[in-house]
């Protein structure tokens, strides 16, 4: 152990733990010292790995997934996390399952949840119903512990809903303090979360969402930036322009790709779809409604097509400040002439931002790890320590 992880855990081991038996289901329902300790914790995590120091806090014991959408990311971010930590883990495949024929959430939860001590769930399909059957979940568990049915209550972990995604926004607010330096250094920085265009319909809301929900709090100059109609839900961005109020930094919103990008110190194109278009989609799957879920993807994929010149390339580059900013993306990027012939980025601006985009997902295992380790055990910093003597 080298004298600088010596001197964080230290320090970690000094600092209050805000997350004790808490779950992690919002950004916004957690303040900036829960940031920080994800952070510190996440970064003493990453150190020991590389160090090959052991950090194994459970001898037994389940980290259960449910991803109800597809993931590469975050999928073996949480596994690795798991594995890391001690714990094995066990992905509920609802057809496998009596969920299949109709098991109720509440049973679902307490059944898989005799030895595990996190749950983290993917939900983020239907909007209005990703983070409220995370709270299903996490009522049930809660139930069960307080019943005595469960002798500890597993952590719940949003591993992206339809409202944030609170893994990929805090992994990238680590990419930011270390590119930046410091979580302070962020405080007046341009940060532009961008619409850009893709070949596709149907991305959830819940990483831009996220974004301009964390950044605002952090003092950080935020562009909101969409052609008009796709817009993200009004609460959150409501939510967002009171946060930069409050800590002192800025938040707008412009229909200009370009103009966002001017004097930008770090940009972020993603597509997304428009709540709008998420509430009819989701009521046309629910009520098996192919017929109109064909023509809804027809109509969006043509609008799409009209903003085909919202691209991430050099021209736009070159309007951010120096034409040096930072180039984000949660992944995986529809890339121009690589995965598709338009899409959201350029292949020049991907390929020289390639290290960034992977360094930054590389943030995201340490960061699920850290919301495991602070949830479970109060003093981390010590238990830590302990690892590494």
């Amino acid at each position: 152990m080298n004298d600088n992880l010596k001197r964080q855990l230290n320090e970690l081991a000094r600092e209050p733990n805000p997350l004790f038996r808490q779950d992690f289901l919002l950004t916004w329902e957690h303040d900036l010292k829960a940031f920080e300790s994800v952070l510190r914790t996440a970064e003493i995590l990453k150190s020991m790995h590389q160090q090959k120091l052991s950090a194994k806090m459970f001898d037994s014991g389940l980290a259960i997934s449910i991803f109800r959408d597809k993931s590469t990311r975050t999928r073996f971010s949480f596994a690795s996390a798991a594995d890391y930590l001690g714990l094995s883990v066990q992905d509920v495949d609802e057809q496998k399952t009596q969920i299949s024929h109709g098991e109720t959430v509440r049973e679902t939860a307490n059944m898989i949840s005799f030895l595990a001590e996190v749950i983290g769930i993917r939900d983020d399909m239907y909007l209005g119903e990703g983070d409220r059957y995370q709270r299903e979940v996490q009522q049930a568990v809660r139930y069960g512990y307080q019943n005595g049915i469960l002798h500890q209550q597993p952590t719940i972990i949003n591993l992206q809903s339809d409202l944030d995604h609170p893994t990929q926004t805090l992994a990238d607010l680590a990419k930011l303090r270390d590119y930046f330096g410091s979580l302070e250094a962020l405080r007046g920085k341009k940060l532009a979360m961008t619409w850009a265009y893709s070949p596709s319909y149907g991305k959830p809301l819940s990483v831009p969402q996220g974004i301009i929900a964390l950044m605002t709090r952090l003092g950080m100059e935020v562009t909101l930036a969409y052609p008009e109609g796709y817009d993200l839900l009004p609460d959150i961005v409501d939510q967002s322009k009171q946060s930069a109020q409050k800590s002192g930094g800025q938040f707008q919103v412009v229909h200009d790709m370009e103009e966002a990008f001017q004097n930008a110190d770090v940009v972020y194109p993603k597509s997304w779809a428009s709540f709008r278009v998420m509430e009819q989609r989701r009521d046309m799957l629910h009520a098996g409604n192919q017929e109109g879920l064909k023509q809804l993807e027809a109509d969006c994929l043509a609008e799409n097509a009209r903003q085909v010149h919202w691209e991430c390339n050099r021209a736009m580059m070159d309007a951010t400040r120096d034409g040096q900013a930072l180039y984000m993306h949660c992944l995986p990027a529809d890339i121009t002439g690589v995965n598709c012939q338009n899409g959201e980025v350029s292949t020049e601006v991907f390929d020289q931002y390639m290290p960034h985009t992977y360094h930054q997902a590389g943030f995201k295992p340490f960061v699920i790890a850290a919301m495991m380790v602070l949830s479970k055990i109060e003093n981390p910093g010590k238990r830590l320590k302990k690892r590494c003597e």
